[in-house]
């Protein structure tokens, strides 16, 4: 990221002033010392960085601090100066890690050029942690021939060329984070940063520090200065994968990043400046929670520049087959497994399935059924294990249900009336959570969705009057 606290350690005191003030004059914080003891002391009381470090001092050689400051990966970077350098020492002092080496005496232009280069090398090593790979790989395309899809792929390519904020909306599991990567592909910021945030997965406590990081002592265990995703994704595109789970606290702070573009760390004053392109994912109907006064309106009306919808499965049958066939062969792939093919009836059945999990469901079903096939033989209805993903009758002697179709598991109360995908999809969770004691965390990885997202249900399930075990 960009370079803030720099030290200078020189015992000449014409070049250690110098250089400090020239830094200061572009607007770094600078701390000085003249030797190695005056050098340590500084770095144990700030995060740092840069340092420019002689490698002659008063009270040891500068390889020393070079040797402790290197191992450690939140440490500063060191920039090796020297009035007697050698193609020898030059290659010692990068082998033990430092950034870069500067002849004295050096012009203020090879100082600037250094810091200038430390910078994108600290921001290109900081993203790399949550940077979404867009390398062509398998799976990176929408697949599809229905009406619906070929609508949506033309509205990726209207948006993706312009700066426009855009709202992906959809139910689980339909590809809504596939769109996003293909609109950060085919946009004019292909080749900068994609960063995305998974805002259901991170706790309220330390959403604000993930979005836009913190100073050094600004919490309890906050030992570094920290950047956060906005600032990592500066002059590129951040994905906020379900904004829908925002904490209420950090929806204004979030709404300023998006109009004003600035921001300042957890525990600092500097205000931060940044220019990033802003893809939002929700399952929800965001307008809904603004009326619920879950979710703000001027937030709403910010993210919701262009609206992207993606189809349920259900309602692009004809893709199924298309999306079945290019699983099968990914999934054979991915395995090393020999490509085997679909019988006729599971086929069939893929057809007749109502597919609530959508696209990530028939994806995960071609997998199992793809692990399960044995060398040549084809894959019948029973490889893919449709009956436990539509909810078999084991769930159904909670509450009256029962099935009325056992090959479509298809359920009905006593009446004969069908549920409603809602009332299924309560009884499976309470059976779910039966099944493990009442354990959140086992129920949610059972159920293959996240904890804030069943805690969410519960809530609701609690405030209807249900018991919840």
């Amino acid at each position: 990221m960009a370079i803030e606290k720099i030290v200078v350690v020189d015992d000449e005191m014409m070049i250690r002033k110098s250089l400090e003030t020239q830094l200061r004059n572009k607007r770094y914080s600078v701390a000085a010392a003249k030797d190695l003891a005056g050098a340590r002391k500084i770095l144990s009381r700030d995060a740092f960085d840069l340092v420019f470090l002689d490698m002659r001092l008063p009270d040891g050689d500068g390889m020393e601090l070079l040797e402790e400051l290197a191992p450690k990966s939140d440490g500063p970077m060191v920039v090796m100066m020297t009035g007697f350098g050698s193609v020898e020492s030059a290659v010692a002092c990068m082998q033990a890690g430092a950034f870069d080496y500067v002849l004295k005496p050096f012009s203020f232009d090879q100082v600037e050029v250094v810091v200038e280069r430390a910078a994108s090398f600290d921001k290109m090593k900081l993203v790399n942690r949550y940077y979404v790979e867009e390398d062509g790989s398998e799976g990176s395309e929408i697949v599809g021939k229905a009406p619906s899809i070929q609508y949506l792929k033309e509205m990726v390519l209207k948006v993706a060329k312009t700066e426009a904020t855009v709202l992906i909306t959809g139910e689980n599991g339909t590809g809504k984070e596939l769109v996003a990567k293909e609109l950060h592909k085919k946009s004019l910021l292909t080749d900068q940063p994609y960063i995305r945030v998974n805002c259901a997965a991170i706790s309220e406590t330390l959403m604000e520090s993930e979005f836009f990081g913190h100073e050094k002592g600004a919490f309890t265990g906050a030992t570094q200065r920290r950047e956060g995703r906005f600032e990592l994704a500066d002059g590129g595109t951040i994905l906020l994968d379900e904004i829908s789970e925002i904490a209420p606290s950090l929806q204004a702070k979030l709404l300023r990043v998006l109009q004003e573009k600035e921001f300042e760390r957890v525990g600092g004053d500097k205000t931060l400046q940044v220019k990033v392109r802003v893809l939002a994912t929700t399952n929800r109907n965001l307008m809904a929670e603004v009326e619920k006064g879950n979710f703000r309106e001027d937030l709403y009306y910010r993210l919701n520049v262009f609206p992207i919808e993606v189809p349920p499965l259900r309602e692009r049958a004809e893709d199924i087959a298309l999306l079945a066939d290019t699983f099968l062969a990914r999934q054979a792939r991915k395995h090393g497994l020999a490509q085997a093919k679909f019988a006729k009836k599971a086929k069939q059945v893929m057809l007749d399935h109502h597919w609530p999990g959508n696209v990530r469901e028939l994806e995960n079903a071609v997998e199992r059924a793809v692990i399960l096939a044995e060398a040549g033989q084809t894959i019948d209805p029973e490889l893919l294990g449709l009956g436990s993903a539509s909810f078999p009758s084991h769930s159904s002697t909670r509450s009256g249900v029962q099935s009325v179709n056992g090959e479509t598991g298809v359920e009905a109360n006593t009446s004969g009336v069908i549920s409603t995908m809602e009332e299924i999809e309560r009884k499976h969770i309470l059976h779910a959570l039966e099944s493990t004691g009442g354990n959140r965390t086992k129920t949610a990885e059972l159920l293959e969705i996240n904890v804030r997202t069943l805690r969410n249900k519960i809530r609701q399930y609690k405030l209807e009057g249900e018991e919840v075990p």
